[in-house]
């Protein structure tokens, strides 16, 4: 494979640099950051620079990728590598990726040649995720959608906002409502800015009005990601989630989850063994990026901060993955290739 360069809406690589769009001040400011050193990708993981499980997968590899042009031994890329993967616990596309590419360390060489595999076998698995979930939007739908789940999530067009784009592109008359997703705002942020890149209708919402929304009939269906899906078709995703599918159930409204196979996790048999990790207080008494800083509760106060839920199967229409659709009649394929 002879590439000397790709280009996303969220990454930059070539032999000279590798840049990440940095999340945290969009729809503001438009950032690229410099990623050099381990400390630096590990960072931008964390603080949420990078985001989206597929796209934390791919940015780490190529980061080790870009690393790799420079030439350091292969032990001191091992390390990097290992540190990166443990950068965040519940999005287990970069445990995946990470681990398929350590398979390929025999050479520098090699490990580029697979980083960059990776990279567009992502592409490829939107466009499939996106073909087959634009085949279940109807002309005339309203879809709601949480978080970020588009080309600021994935090397490609994105997972279920990857399937509303490609139904926008056949020309079906959609509208988007778009849940802000607290804490840190997501959807506000990230999914409002590229719908209306894509000019798709869209309405922001707060997370709290989906139900009364669903109650005056004017939610088709739901379309989400997903950070980690177990054997059992239970999954995790973004904080709220959870309650979108609860009042989808509910409301007997189709609730559809949107994932590439590298999101399946085979050793997980049920969503209780699925790691969900804790963030900062901070998030949540107030909104802070080095843009601006605003605290709505006393800096002393309690927080519970769970970065993600997990959904039961039992709510779940169908998970809409890169090579089929999975129903509760077929559910013992979703570990299949």
């Amino acid at each position: 494979m002879n590439v000397t360069s790709v280009q996303t809406l969220a990454l930059r690589w070539t032999a000279e640099e590798f840049l990440l769009l940095d999340q945290t001040l969009l729809p503001k400011q438009e950032v690229w950051l410099k990623i050099e050193t381990r400390a630096q990708m590990v960072e931008a993981i964390k603080s949420l620079r990078v985001r989206g499980a597929p796209l934390i997968g791919v940015s780490a590899c190529l980061f080790i990728a870009y690393r790799a042009l420079k030439r350091p031994s292969l032990s001191e890329l091992r390390q990097d590598a290992l540190a990166v993967r443990e950068a965040r616990p519940t999005a287990v596309n970069l445990m995946n990726n990470i681990d398929q590419l350590l398979k390929h360390f025999n050479s520098h060489e090699e490990l580029i040649e697979e980083a960059l595999r990776i990279f567009t076998e992502d592409q490829t698995l939107c466009k499939n995720m996106s073909n087959y979930g634009a085949g279940l939007i109807n002309d005339g739908d309203s879809i709601l959608t949480h978080c970020n789940t588009g080309s600021l999530a994935t090397a490609g067009a994105g997972t279920a906002l990857g399937a509303i784009k490609k139904a926008h592109q056949q020309g079906k008359k959609i509208h988007v409502y778009v849940d802000e997703t607290r804490p840190l705002l997501q959807g506000a942020r990230l999914t409002t800015w590229e719908l209306a890149k894509e000019n798709i209708p869209f309405t922001l919402i707060t997370d709290s009005m989906a139900a009364f929304l669903m109650k005056q009939g004017k939610i088709s269906k739901a379309f989400v990601g997903c950070d980690r899906i177990a054997v059992n078709g239970d999954f995790a995703n973004k904080i709220g989630t959870y309650s979108v599918a609860a009042l989808c159930y509910l409301h007997k409204i189709p609730f559809y989850v949107v994932g590439p196979r590298t999101t399946v996790d085979p050793k997980c048999t049920h969503g209780d063994l699925i790691p969900i990790e804790e963030r900062t207080s901070a998030e949540v008494i107030g909104f802070h990026s080095s843009l601006e800083s605003v605290s709505w509760a006393p800096e002393s106060t309690r927080v519970y901060n769970p970065s993600f839920d997990v959904t039961p199967n039992a709510y779940v229409t169908a998970w809409i993955l890169d090579h089929k659709i999975i129903t509760h009649e077929n559910i013992g394929e979703l570990c299949s290739q």
